[in-house]
């Protein structure tokens, strides 16, 4: 081989050694990956680097790769050049940097609950934590009230209340219609017409109107909150105001939980009303029970108890609601798809907490005899 001629070979007298010879160079590039593929590779326990008179970093880099997990350690390449030493230990340093990812594990089911359960426990850990921040800025503005931003909080009621109004009116009543309907056609196999008010009342009341009111404030307001506070976030605003000396809590979260548990009872009434209205506009063509006749029975059949508690739960969902949302919104990537998911997953978290909130009120309701 002459001397410039770039090559090697495997000495297999003793313990296979590695002999680098000639100028490994990018010239050289096209003969070495010939040679180096047509190469079965032992378990190598030197290279021996004397005959080496030049090397690149494409030259280390085809090198390296070719011995993959054959290469012996550092300490057993003898005679190599301090300079060509520095060569391989940057192509290393760069090669274990590029690495592909090992492929994602497969888990099996169990090791997914177990994880899926994981995510969740951390997920409801983060809300109770903002749940607190929020009840702490909250005792700030009692002790000092001139904190709290009047301004957003008129600017969220209106849009949490205000905006609202025509869709969760049309929507209840819709609904009132609905149980009204269904109830009267099996009302009238018994006879019963009049007992469809009792039905209707009661179950708008309590039940279907605070949990439809606070699934559409939950797609409006949670999703909402979200996506304003993520796209805060994203265009670094809620730093500057960190670096104004504000609280992003004072200044952000605060206004916008106590504006959704303000305007969500507001919302839930004109949902009873609304579901009411609807009903009473179906029985008379369905069930000949005039409008006078309707709220005659309605003041009968319907306590004053169901009112209240279907009002008392919007608090309750108000404030799980603007919780939920505020705190996707500030916990978000900055990045435009993982805001998109952030606000799905704020409505889904959102239903799902109101239904979950719902039947826990039912049961220790129905243990209270209310």
């Amino acid at each position: 081989m002459a001397a410039d001629d770039a090559g090697f070979r495997i000495d297999t007298t003793g313990q296979a050694t590695l002999v680098l010879q000639g100028r490994w160079r990018m010239d050289r590039l096209p003969a070495l990956t010939q040679q180096l593929r047509a190469t079965v590779w032992p378990v190598l326990a030197a290279v021996d680097a004397q005959g080496l008179t030049a090397l690149d970093s494409a030259s280390a880099l085809l090198l390296l790769r070719a011995l993959g997990g054959h290469a012996p350690p550092p300490g057993q390449w003898h005679g190599l050049d301090p300079a060509h030493a520095r060569t391989l230990a940057r192509v290393a340093e760069h090669l274990v940097q590029a690495a592909p990812p090992p492929a994602p594990r497969r888990l099996r089911t169990l090791a997914q609950l177990g994880r899926s359960s994981v995510e969740l426990g951390q997920l409801a850990r983060g809300h109770l934590a903002m749940l607190g921040e929020t009840v702490v800025a909250l005792g700030e503005v009692l002790r000092h009230p001139a904190r709290l931003r009047v301004r957003e909080l008129t600017v969220q009621l209106s849009q949490a209340g205000l905006s609202a109004l025509p869709v969760v009116a049309l929507v209840t009543a819709l609904i009132g219609v609905v149980i009204a309907y269904l109830l009267g056609l099996q009302a009238e196999k018994y006879g019963a017409n009049l007992f469809v008010v009792d039905g209707v009342a009661i179950g708008a009341t309590r039940e279907f109107a605070p949990i439809i009111v606070a699934v559409i404030v939950a797609g409006r307001s949670g999703a909402a909150f979200t996506a304003q506070l993520g796209s805060m976030r994203l265009t670094e605003e809620i730093d500057a105001i960190r670096t104004l000396g504000l609280s992003p809590r004072q200044v952000l979260v605060l206004p916008r939980v106590l504006a959704l548990v303000l305007a969500l009872p507001l919302l839930v009434f004109v949902g009873d009303v609304a579901s009411l209205l609807g009903a009473m506009a179906i029985a008379q063509p369905m069930l000949d029970i005039t409008p006078t006749a309707f709220v005659t029975r309605l003041q009968e059949a319907l306590p004053l108890r169901h009112v209240l508690v279907g009002l008392a739960k919007a608090p309750v969902f108000a404030l799980v609601i603007a919780v939920i949302g505020v705190r996707m919104g500030l916990a978000a990537p900055r990045d435009t798809a993982a805001l998109g998911r952030a606000t799905t997953s704020t409505v889904v978290q959102c239903i799902v907490a109101v239904i979950l909130l719902d039947a826990v009120f039912a049961v220790v309701l129905q243990a209270l005899g209310w």
